[in-house]
């Protein structure tokens, strides 16, 4: 059998900000984790997940697949499981974007919807995780369970010795939005191999900021701010957190649009607020290094890129 689409997962380009930052500024690096196969990071993790539980014996050929999900960890499972022969169950809900839910029916997956029209609560993913375990109980599918699944970690080493071979001067600091802990805890220790002192600064949104000690609120920064602390996210894996308005986080989705041609959504709009502060701290001739999560595609039908 010739290559497939699950090959060229990853191998992603990386950019530096060229118009966003100022002189005394470090250098901001993005990882364009947009040009995976479903637009989003999370491609490397569902097929981390996928193939790790088979490799174990923990997912049976043919057997289903059950996730609950904001919607780019669904359009990634529902690309893989549809090529690795898994019917998928997907728990999500009104509260995340239309054009990813399409995309997880547009791969053949089965989806719950759990309405939350006022945004991301605090309740939202605790009653969506609850849900996926009920239909795994009941229908025998695999729970891949993001949130406490180790599996993704390997999916994600890949991304930091990746930035490690195209960012070939000394990096100081990794800045990401943290959903799962996946790509933060991941990409950090892989940097951290090579560069020890390395900062790793976790993002959240300002309105539910619990990993700085802040209570669980609503806000509408897709893919992070549960309003819990991620599991594999322990004291260890990072350094201090920023938060970032929902406000904040669109505009500057909108900016570096339009100022660096970065099309993206507002976690990925965080992720540059944050960056940017961190290297304007930092200070000239350091590098700050960032992800581009996913690609502003996903986001059209939605108020963020809405005139």
């Amino acid at each position: 059998m010739g290559p497939s689409v699950l090959d060229i997962i990853g191998h992603t380009p990386i950019i530096r900000l060229n118009r966003l930052n100022s002189d005394s500024a470090g250098e901001v690096w993005v990882k364009m984790e947009g040009a995976n196969p479903t637009g989003s990071y999370k491609d490397r993790m569902a097929l981390a997940m996928i193939r790790g539980a088979e490799a174990r014996g923990a997912l049976q050929p043919g057997q289903a697949v059950v996730e609950y999900t904001g919607g780019s960890t669904g359009s990634s499972l529902a690309l893989v499981c549809a090529l690795t022969g898994h019917p998928l169950f997907i728990v999500s809900s009104d509260a995340f974007a239309a054009e990813k839910l399409r995309t997880m029916s547009a791969f053949g997956a089965e989806i719950e919807i759990i309405s939350s029209p006022q945004g991301i609560t605090p309740e939202l993913v605790p009653a969506m995780r609850a849900r996926a375990a009920e239909i795994a109980g009941q229908s025998g599918a695999y729970p891949t369970d993001q949130f406490t699944n180790r599996d993704m970690i390997d999916g994600y080493l890949a991304l930091g010795e990746e930035i490690l071979e195209q960012v070939r001067e000394p990096i100081d600091a990794l800045v990401a939005y943290v959903g799962t802990a996946g790509c933060f805890v991941g990409t950090g220790r892989a940097l951290r191999v090579t560069y020890p002192s390395l900062l790793r600064v976790a993002v959240e949104p300002a309105e539910s900021a619990v990993i700085g000690g802040g209570a669980p609120g609503t806000h509408r920064i897709e893919g992070g701010g549960t309003g819990f602390i991620p599991e594999q996210l322990t004291p260890d894996t990072y350094d201090e957190t920023f938060a970032v308005s929902t406000d904040d986080a669109f505009a500057m989705a909108r900016l570096a649009t339009g100022t660096e041609g970065i099309f993206a959504g507002p976690s990925t709009g965080a992720n540059l607020v944050a960056a940017l502060a961190i290297a304007e701290r930092l200070g000239s001739g350091t590098r700050v290094v960032t992800l581009q999560v996913d690609t502003g595609l996903k986001y059209l039908a939605g108020d963020l890129y809405r005139s």
